[in-house]
């Protein structure tokens, strides 16, 4: 199947995304709190994905959570802690750019983890899900799947460009040389966490733009009857002239010099 046209996606991406709308509008009137774990290997387009779905929604409502190396502290801490703390509350929509399940892939793969750290990983994983979703939280997790004849292809395109090359990371060089071993540990860990309660969900990312707009139709076919009636808004026309700006203490810098 060819790629899918910059054009051509965003004719289909858009009505995805007005129902991506409906669908928050129903999490903020019926106080659903959903979570959204994307994982894949590095240049997978997780971070794409995330704002296909994010883009047009209230900031304040749908969190993207992208955590960092974890401090001295928090590694201190119990595996799962510091993830607590970016749960959604209601009526919120919390997006993991990769998730607890760090500690089944780059750690273990890298090292960064024990074996016997991913072993309790492992088995706690499914306990703590369980009781997420036994507490009523919706939760959705993806594996966006990428060929490594792909994955050099984007990995070449962040060298060159220089808007891109912040995304390539030793770790990401590293990991040129491990793709087998990445395989394994995602197999390792589908064994484990693929529960019936809190399934993984594989999509086809070879084609990014066709991997979003999979990715958010399966999301959106799996919510409830997100249906909610928009509340008709009628803008009054104002009694007034409209004002200008006026400056006392202050005025603008100068504006943008167009050389056209």
């Amino acid at each position: 199947m060819s790629h899918l046209h910059h054009k051509a996606y965003d004719t289909l991406i858009e009505p995805l995304q007005e129902q991506l709308t409906g669908a928050a509008r129903w999490a903020a009137k019926t106080g659903a709190r959903v979570v959204v774990l994307f994982e894949g290997r590095d240049t997978a387009g997780k971070s794409g994905a995330i704002h296909a779905i994010s883009e047009k929604l209230d900031t304040h409502q749908v969190r993207t959570v992208a955590l960092g190396k974890p401090t001295s502290r928090e590694e201190s801490q119990w595996y799962f802690q510091r993830y607590i703390a970016h749960l959604p509350a209601a009526g919120e929509i919390a997006l993991f750019d990769r998730s607890w399940y760090n500690r089944a892939g780059v750690e273990a793969v890298m090292g960064f983890a024990t074996k016997d750290q991913v072993h309790r990983f492992l088995e706690q994983a499914p306990v703590f899900e369980r009781m997420l979703i036994d507490e009523g939280i919706l939760l959705f997790k993806y594996w966006l799947c990428c060929d490594q004849e792909e994955q050099e292809k984007r990995f070449a395109e962040r060298a060159e460009n220089p808007f891109k090359r912040w995304k390539l990371s030793p770790v990401d060089l590293a990991s040129r040389d491990k793709y087998d071993d990445y395989t394994k540990a995602r197999e390792t860990m589908l064994t484990a966490t693929h529960t019936p309660q809190a399934p993984w969900t594989l999509v086809d990312f070879n084609d990014q733009r066709r991997g979003r707009l999979t990715l958010i139709r399966d999301f959106l076919d799996r919510l409830p009857d997100t249906d909610v009636k928009v509340p008709e808004l009628k803008l009054p026309k104002l009694h007034h002239h409209a004002d200008k700006e006026r400056y006392g203490v202050l005025s603008p810098i100068p504006p943008f010099a167009d050389d056209d």
